[in-house]
């Protein structure tokens, strides 16, 4: 069976600008500030749909209803498909956010995300606000609120392109200006938006916040991590999913880890399915169970994505 390509689903964003256009040679619909591209999407009102080949034009969600097995693999359970996987293109910092934990997610409306971000591109200096400075308090969180002051309770990191950073449910997070990320995440779109720089949103009003949603989801135990050191190949490791960085000279081919599907990001390079497409740079699909191997033309780097056996 061959790679399942999907048609992306463009998000405006106030924080969003045109790196889609320019990093990947993609047409945007009009000339607002682009901020994501939902690659491979299962919500109810964004559905990716399939691009070509013997699904052209039906959703993600329908594969998932009907064809489970035969593309998927077998043990794999839920209503929709389980990951959520976008690129981001930040140019201006987003806010500082949270994703509840799945032990109080319920009560709190919401749906639990766990998510990584690997860094496809970074400007010199640009910063990731993740986790609390040494010493930051709830009382002394609570009071930058009041007062303006968040980013001085939360912890920076400066990366480089092609370090990740793992994201669970309950830690603060935001990212600055000047990145382009590759997030991989559950299927979930809740996030408590707790400080947003005092600005306004794209309509000249500003946007929510929800505080006592935050205050409740926040990990106030998460102070200064550092960006994730890989295992072996692996750069992300969870109960939902994992994902592996893999050099690839040419000629090397690469298959799925199990009798499952798995989603092929490609970083850099170019690589070929057995009957002849070809995938470059910011390329996402899905390699459907039994799937031939993928070849690179050239020398590679690519991220595989699977759900743990």
């Amino acid at each position: 069976m061959d790679p399942i390509v999907f048609i992306p689903l463009y998000q405006t964003r106030v924080w969003g600008g045109r790196s889609l256009e320019e990093s990947y040679n993609r047409p945007l619909p009009d000339s607002q500030p682009y901020g994501e591209s939902w690659e491979i999407s299962d919500r109810e009102h964004e559905q990716s749909l399939i691009s070509s080949g013997k699904f052209s034009g039906k959703s993600l969600h329908d594969l998932w209803s009907n064809h489970r097995e035969e593309i998927f693999g077998e043990g794999l359970t839920g209503e929709r498909f389980p990951l959520l996987i976008k690129i981001l293109d930040a140019r201006d910092d987003l806010s500082i956010q949270v994703h509840p934990p799945k032990e109080i997610a319920p009560q709190l409306g919401g749906d639990p995300k766990t998510e990584m971000w690997y860094i496809a591109d970074c400007d010199p200096g640009a910063k990731l606000y993740v986790g609390l400075k040494e010493g930051t308090t709830r009382e002394s969180f609570e009071a930058s609120l009041q007062d303006g002051s968040v980013e001085s309770q939360v912890h920076a990191i400066q990366p480089s392109a092609g370090d990740s950073i793992f994201i669970a449910s309950g830690r603060l997070h935001a990212i600055g200006a000047g990145f382009l990320i590759y997030e991989i995440q559950q299927n979930s779109d809740t996030t408590y938006r707790v400080f947003d720089w005092n600005r306004m949103g794209l309509d000249g009003t500003p946007r929510d916040l929800y505080i006592d949603e935050s205050m409740a989801s926040i990990d106030f135990n998460d102070f200064e991590p550092g960006m994730d050191t890989p295992d072996g190949n692996t750069i992300a490791s969870c109960e939902y999913f994992i994902v592996d960085q893999l050099d690839l000279q040419a000629g090397e081919n690469v298959q799925n880890k199990n009798d499952r599907f798995s989603i092929i990001t490609v970083v850099s390079g170019e690589i070929t399915s057995a009957s002849g497409s070809t995938f470059k740079k910011g390329d996402f699909f899905i390699l459907p169970r039994g799937a031939q191997a993928l070849s690179a033309t050239e020398s590679s780097k690519i991220l595989q994505t699977y759900i743990p056996d």
